[in-house]
């Protein structure tokens, strides 16, 4: 293949093109998984930050209300509930926010990216989970764990930090005791004017890592398909550009045996024209040189 003009010129104009292509596809992918990351980023912060204001309203309501104190509001005297481990706890409130609280952080698990959308108080305690977390006790710790993680205190590393944060929008790399990894954003809950905890939203970073899987994929395939369109194109061009060429040496091979009678014509003014009128004049030439030998003799 290498001995013909137009596969010579179709490798190596489309090698230079996989090389310009690749780092471009390079930056892209890179550019477009750092805007997928700022919006996952973006979409759990605002989540984080309306939830927090949603539920500083409804403790602030029960006070309004009489349903409890403020003082019963930021209760830290937690009562032991018997028999779990890890141990769970009642506080003076939470006998509300079970009915109060639930179907507000259930909206937030609308979004199939979110694992969870809770609010706990400055400790990390967690009064009322989503009720994909409040399954019935079967006695089997390790299920329970995973089914069953209401009222129970997250002072891990990263759930104390994300209890008493101050900042909105606080990003966490989150190894959770269940074994999953996620992404932890946490926005401050302020109840008459105190912090009381914050509103903490876990998001998948699975789903994440399978939506820049899916687009580098994409990329790749669109550089694939763009490279074989290219190289088919400048192949089959360079062949018509070149079909002259090709003409041209059958004639200098007949020239070459004698033949001089086949006229060339130049059909362009380019470098190709230039060689068919350079071609012309020696055939000229030739058969005048062949025309006086031929009287001579």
């Amino acid at each position: 293949m290498f001995r013909t003009v137009s596969f010579k010129v179709a490798f190596f104009a489309n090698t230079v093109l996989l090389v310009v292509m690749a780092i471009g596809t390079y930056i892209l992918i890179n550019h477009q998984n750092t805007a997928l990351t700022n919006q996952f980023v973006a979409e759990g912060k605002f989540m984080s930050l309306t939830g927090a204001k949603s539920v500083g309203r409804v403790m602030e309501e029960a006070i309004d209300n009489g349903v409890f104190t403020v003082q019963d509001a930021f209760d830290k005297d937690y009562v032991a509930i018997p028999g779990f481990e890890p141990p769970k706890f009642h506080s003076k409130y939470d006998f509300y926010t079970d009915k109060a609280l639930l179907s507000l952080q259930d909206e937030y698990l609308k979004n199939p990216n979110a694992l969870f959308a809770i609010a706990v108080d400055i400790n990390g305690y967690l009064p009322t989970h989503n009720s994909k977390y409040q399954q019935a006790i079967t006695g089997d710790r390790e299920k329970d764990k995973i089914g069953n993680r209401t009222k129970r205190i997250f002072d891990d590393p990263v759930g104390l930090a994300a209890a008493k944060n101050q900042t909105e929008g606080f990003v966490q790399a989150y190894a959770r005791d269940t074994g999953e990894s996620l992404m932890d954003i946490s926005s401050p809950v302020f109840v008459k004017g105190r912090q009381w905890g914050n509103f903490r939203v876990g998001l998948s970073t699975n789903a994440l890592q399978k939506a820049k899987q899916g687009n580098t994929i994409d990329m790749i395939a669109f550089m694939f398909g763009g490279l074989m369109m290219s190289t088919f194109s400048v192949l089959f061009t360079v062949k018509i550009v070149l079909r002259p060429l090709t003409r041209f040496t059958q004639i200098a091979a007949r020239m070459a045996d004698g033949d001089v009678d086949e006229k060339i014509v130049a059909t362009s003014k380019d470098e190709i024209g230039a060689l068919a009128d350079v071609l012309e004049r020696m055939r000229i030439s030739l058969k005048a040189a062949m025309d006086r030998l031929s009287r001579n003799k």
